[in-house]
């Protein structure tokens, strides 16, 4: 490609030795700063370490990666670009297009990517045919959390519609509990307005109103229902929701002190780093009016283009670690999504992720499997960004619902 730098590797190359790279280093820029993020960082940095590559932490929080993709634009303005990048959908293809991401097609061709990692996920990996980026994980969005004792103190089961759903909220907050725990952040109101659009009208209306940007999609009866939806949700938050982190969210849910969370499966992980276990402290299931679909995103590490061959080969070592079946294996026992891989059996993921990896598969067979508008994988960052904007301010009061969706078309037609 005359955009990118090919990267020529040699089987020496590829094989890493610790004396090869001992003095080799990745600067890594990401987002994971929680407790249960961390510990999944730990597992790539220890991974790495092993192989003799040293890891420069660059963590900027902010859950929906905002933040860190202002820091990126600010290093690469300046002409110091870090070496990997945590990313995520239509922002890989951005800095592709800008002929700013290492090719590293050899390196997948060597390893077999195009074998195991799914097509779904390869659309944001690979820029014009070449691989620009190494996939970490596929995250589903449209789940909700629970906290497994309250459902019983409350004599609830598991909702299964969204009548069911609202009807167990709502004997929650009779009780006095938050039966909603929610962050008052733009890209969690995107997460769960990602699900009211799917509940609403399935996965056509979807596709028609998230991808495709269909004015009379988004402007319609079915838009509409999907932003009362919002509203019903934003009856059931606590009032003091607003600018919580959503770790902070889970951690209500965690500590008994409310009921569900509506969040992407990275939830998870807080869950687990408490010491709780899937089926019996907490519990997990798809926002009641989606099943059969699943949302995604997937993190995914690109790598810059950088001059030193020493640091070539430390970019080489982690796309091959991050691809590797034991990392994908250790880092999403931790982190609480599915591997990238479909090659990875599912016997050691717990009850949760034995889930999320048969409904993956199943939603990806089925024509089920949609990218997450909230999280980058449905359309380019100025569209999202449009929407983000009126989701937030519906959930905030600033319009009803049908205001709502006609300012939903005129902010995508303006960011096209």
């Amino acid at each position: 490609m005359t955009m990118m730098k090919k990267l020529h590797m040699t089987a020496a190359v590829l094989a890493l030795s610790t004396t090869a790279v001992a003095a080799q280093e990745v600067e890594v820029l990401h987002w994971w700063t929680s407790g249960g993020e961390a510990a999944a960082v730990g597992t790539l940095r220890d991974t790495l370490a092993a192989g003799g590559v040293g890891w420069q932490d660059m963590p900027v929080a902010g859950g929906g990666g905002s933040d860190a993709m202002t820091v990126l634009r600010a290093r690469v303005t300046a002409g110091d670009a870090p070496t990997a990048v945590q990313m995520l959908g239509f922002s890989i293809q951005d800095w592709a297009a800008e002929g700013a991401l290492a090719n590293l097609d050899a390196l997948a061709a060597e390893q077999g990517w195009n074998d195991v990692v799914p097509a779904a996920l390869q659309a944001f990996s690979t820029y014009e045919g070449s691989w620009v980026a190494a996939p970490v994980n596929v995250h589903s969005t449209n789940w909700v959390w629970a906290n497994t004792a309250l459902m019983a103190e409350l004599g609830l089961s598991q909702p299964n519609s969204w009548e069911e759903f609202v009807a167990a909220m709502e004997a929650a907050k009779a009780a006095g509990k938050t039966a909603l725990a929610h962050g008052g952040q733009a890209w969690q109101e995107a997460t769960m307005f990602d699900s009211m659009v799917m509940g609403a009208g399935g996965p056509d209306f979807y596709q028609a109103a998230m991808v495709d940007l269909d004015p009379a999609a988004l402007g319609s009866d079915t838009m509409i229902e999907a932003f009362n939806r919002m509203a019903t949700l934003r009856g059931f938050v606590d009032d003091n929701f607003s600018g919580r982190d959503w770790n902070l969210a889970t951690a209500m849910v965690i500590n008994g002190d409310a009921l569900f969370q509506i969040m992407g499966d990275w939830a998870k992980g807080e869950f687990v780093n408490a010491g709780m276990t899937a089926g019996n402290e907490f519990t997990c299931f798809r926002v009641p009016g989606t099943a059969g679909t699943v949302t995604f995103n997937s993190d995914q590490f690109a790598m810059f283009n950088v001059t030193d061959p020493a640091a070539q080969q430390a970019q080489l070592a982690m796309a091959s670690a991050v691809l590797s079946p034991e990392f994908q294996v250790a880092f999403n026992l931790v982190k609480g999504s599915v591997p990238a891989r479909t090659d990875i059996p599912s016997d050691q993921f717990d009850m949760c992720g034995q889930m999320g990896m048969a409904q993956l598969a199943e939603a990806g067979a089925n024509g089920g499997l949609f990218g997450s508008m909230a999280h980058g994988h449905a359309n380019p960052p100025s569209v999202q960004n449009a929407m983000y904007d009126v989701i937030t301010a519906h959930f905030n009061g600033e319009y009803d619902a049908a205001t709502a969706a006609a300012e939903l078309v005129t902010a995508v037609e303006i960011a096209q």
